[in-house]
């Protein structure tokens, strides 16, 4: 990957803007501890394609197998701890269900957990194929007009506004180009405002190698990440671990396109001979 091109060869692909109030990417929630990570996971990301094409829970995916991610970090976002409850000051007949379908009561009517989000948060993603083939054509059209809802990795997560941008027959060079949502730093004028540049995040499941920019962190995994979905079939739920990438890559400070509605008016005037935006037609084959 460079700042102009992505590693040797194009990874054709769709683009996506993940951004929101809330957002939660659990790795190992369970129960009442419901944690998240601090980008958009692989399960979350298989989760929202099989819902907005209408797959049952229960579903093969093997469809998925061969789905590649590559996040940008355009803004990290905080992190916010909810504590949760649910069920109390109910009456019996009102109370939470227990697994033996009676009721709870008394002091043990109240259900309490700890959920965490990242708010605030904003990712532009790159959903290529391992094999470099283009994804299905079906994908694109369903993250436009999906069957069921779309959310942020989990339903009280709804996202900003549409989450496809486009397709493109580069998706990984798109991905260092597109207008980052970041507010733009004062760099002074003249050449010192044109050569300067932005720090900008990169976590992937496949080496991220940078041209011109010598030998980096994003050539070994980083560490690993257990969210590699083999089965979402409710209470046989299983993952397997996946290798994490991660590079940072100065970007051109100019790419800084705002908040808002300011970096969705630059998205819309972004332009590339490889770029599709979602409005336009077709998605490439």
């Amino acid at each position: 990957m460079t700042a102009a091109t992505a590693s040797t060869g194009a990874w054709p692909g769709l683009l996506l803007r993940l951004a929101g109030p809330l957002q939660s990417w659990g790795e190992h929630s369970h129960f009442s501890d419901r944690d998240t990570l601090a980008f958009p996971s692989r399960s979350g990301l298989t989760g929202m394609l099989a819902a907005a094409l209408g797959r049952p829970r229960h579903a093969p995916l093997d469809e998925f197998a061969g789905l590649s991610l590559t996040v940008r970090v355009d803004r990290a976002g905080n992190r916010l701890r909810d504590f949760h409850t649910v069920g109390g000051g109910l009456s019996g007949p009102e109370t939470v269900v227990t697994a033996d379908g009676g009721r709870r009561g008394g002091d043990t009517s109240t259900l309490t957990s700890t959920r965490w989000y990242l708010q605030d948060a904003v990712f532009t993603v790159a959903l290529t194929r391992a094999d470099r083939s283009a994804p299905p054509r079906a994908w694109a059209a369903a993250l436009s007009n999906p069957r069921w809802p779309l959310y942020l990795g989990r339903r009280s997560c709804p996202p900003a506004g549409p989450v496809l941008l486009g397709t493109s027959t580069d998706a990984l060079h798109d991905l260092t180009h597109l207008p980052l949502a970041a507010q733009a730093d004062q760099h002074g004028s003249g050449s010192r405002a044109r050569h300067a540049s932005v720090p900008v995040l990169f976590l992937s499941d496949q080496p991220l190698l940078f041209e011109g920019h010598g030998s980096g962190d994003g050539e070994e995994p980083y560490s690993t990440v257990l969210d590699v979905p083999i089965d979402f079939t409710p209470g046989r739920r299983r993952y397997r671990a996946r290798p994490l990438y991660r590079h940072t890559l100065p970007l051109p400070a100019s790419q800084q396109a705002g908040y808002g509605t300011e970096q969705l008016r630059a998205l819309a005037t972004y332009t590339s001979p490889s770029y599709t935006p979602a409005h336009e037609g077709s998605p490439a084959r």
